[in-house]
């Protein structure tokens, strides 16, 4: 807890049972008051493991995908009474020892979204992030940044902090249950006007890191410029999009 304030990890998870308690070792007890994982229906002994470590570990029945995962675990943590959530994912390619950071920033009432990101730094390639995967990073975000009058580093990471205020305030329920979920909960967050932060994040890539491969990526891709144009033409009154339409504007 930080200044009264219920801080949250939340670990979307998916055949992550090799790299889970790892991961879980080195988050700082002392800052995070609950872990939460969610399985989604992996074909390991994820669930198992999250529950000799003592993590709240709640399973999907089958498979739903990344962002129905993310949307379990963000009412998960809301119910139970979460100030701060920071999505951690469980096979270690993210470093949990930026969560303190993450969450003092928040709980600073100076910043709404934290993200942790792999290129701020100039790491990301010495990390292991495979050429193709940085170069297609790059070129998104700058589109992504022309589009929608932002001016982040990177929007593809999986690290990322959030108060209690913003998950209430995003209509994820309209977002997809895929990997796309990611771009556009954070578009979201940028057209409702939320302050967003980013730290330095150095990222591992190695075997059991979570990956997609090249025609998930493309797919992936061509749904952040979807998102991206959608932001901008709704601005711009010229369209009205699911995504973009809240409730009480």
């Amino acid at each position: 807890m930080i200044h009264k304030k219920k801080v949250v990890v939340v670990m979307p998870a998916y055949n992550a049972a090799k790299t889970l308690k790892k991961t879980f070792d080195e988050i700082d007890k002392a800052i995070v008051d609950e872990v939460i994982l969610v399985d989604d229906a992996s074909g390991d002994e994820t669930a198992q493991v999250a529950r000799k470590l003592k993590i709240k570990t709640l399973v999907h029945d089958q498979n739903r995908g990344y962002g129905a995962n993310q949307k379990t675990c963000y009412e998960a943590a809301l119910k139970r009474g979460a100030d701060i959530v920071i999505m951690l994912h469980p096979d270690y390619q993210y470093d949990p020892k930026l969560i303190p950071a993450m969450a003092h920033m928040l709980a600073s009432g100076l910043y709404d979204v934290v993200l942790g990101s792999r290129i701020l730094g100039g790491q990301a390639v010495r990390g292991g992030m495979p050429l193709y995967k940085y170069i297609s990073n790059r070129a998104l975000t700058f589109v992504q940044n022309l589009l929608m009058g932002a001016k982040l580093s990177e929007y593809h990471t999986g690290y990322r902090a959030f108060t209690r205020e913003v998950l209430k305030a995003v209509p994820m329920e309209k977002n997809s249950d895929d990997f796309v979920f990611d771009n556009q909960m954070l578009s979201q967050i940028l057209y409702l006007g939320f302050r967003v932060a980013e730290v330095t994040c150095p990222a591992k890539y190695f075997a059991e890191a979570s990956s997609i491969n090249f025609i998930r990526g493309s797919v992936y891709g061509l749904g952040c410029l979807w998102t991206a144009l959608q932001f901008r033409l709704s601005k711009m009154g010229l369209g009205s999009f699911q995504l973009f339409t809240f409730r009480g504007k």
